[in-house]
């Protein structure tokens, strides 16, 4: 690890933080994901041998501790939250603009944002979610069980409670707080099929407060992710 060579708290904190791919893994861990393939899949394009070198850097400065093989921050590495989702905030506010194509990741934004719907508006049973993007042609689903939301990769077998119709840059941008559900419903970006008692609950279902760059809740579920199927008819 390169230094500054400066005694500065400023320059030492940049020495631990300003490697590449660390604040990004830094998020991850606080919005919840402990296991090394949980944090993976939220850095899709990080590679794993990074990742692990990561990891042990994080250990190393005692901001990071393993646990039976999971990842936990310590009292040092939660003391960051403010100053990672301030960071997101301060760029959201002066600096944010639309995504340009090559950051419209259909698996990041999904990832994003399945842990932090407001499945309380959801009926009290199972509901499975399709997103359907005009502008993509992957299918992604949100189960919504008693575990909580986890996002499937494949049809999970169980049927569709409702279809969510939009873009990637218009889900983007709500779950960005750069555009208002509503603005999103008149201009027809975005519509839901499927029975009324549901469809009329899901603005306010995906409609995600902005506690910075679509993460960082303390109370935030860990995210769950499924990638094999459940036979078709399973109950």
């Amino acid at each position: 690890m390169k230094t500054y060579g400066q005694y500065c708290p400023i320059s030492k904190a940049s020495e631990v933080l300003g490697e590449r791919w660390s604040m990004l893994l830094l998020r991850e861990l606080l919005i919840g994901s402990h296991k090394f393939n949980e944090l993976a899949r939220g850095l899709p394009d990080m590679s794993r041998t990074l990742l692990t070198t990561r990891l042990r850097q994080f250990e190393t400065s005692g901001i990071l501790e393993r646990i039976e093989g999971e990842y936990y921050l310590t009292p040092a590495g939660e003391d960051l939250r403010s100053l990672v989702f301030g960071m997101g905030d301060w760029y959201a506010r002066w600096m944010l603009e639309d995504p340009t194509p090559d950051e419209l990741d259909p698996r990041i934004l999904m990832w994003w944002g399945h842990a932090r719907i407001n499945v309380d508006l959801l009926p009290d049973r199972r509901v499975l979610i399709e997103f359907n993007f005009s502008d993509h042609p992957q299918l992604f689903w949100i189960l919504v069980d008693d575990q909580g939301p986890s996002i499937c990769l494949d049809h999970p077998g169980f049927e569709v409670d409702v279809i969510v119709h939009t873009d990637l840059v218009t889900l983007t941008r709500l779950w960005n707080a750069r555009q208002t559900m509503a603005a999103a419903l008149a201009a027809g970006r975005i519509s839901f099929e499927g029975p009324t008692a549901i469809t009329r609950r899901m603005p306010q279902v995906l409609d995600i407060p902005h506690p910075s760059v679509m993460g960082g809740s303390p109370d935030a579920p860990q995210p769950r992710i499924h990638h094999t199927r459940v036979p078709a008819g399973a109950s």
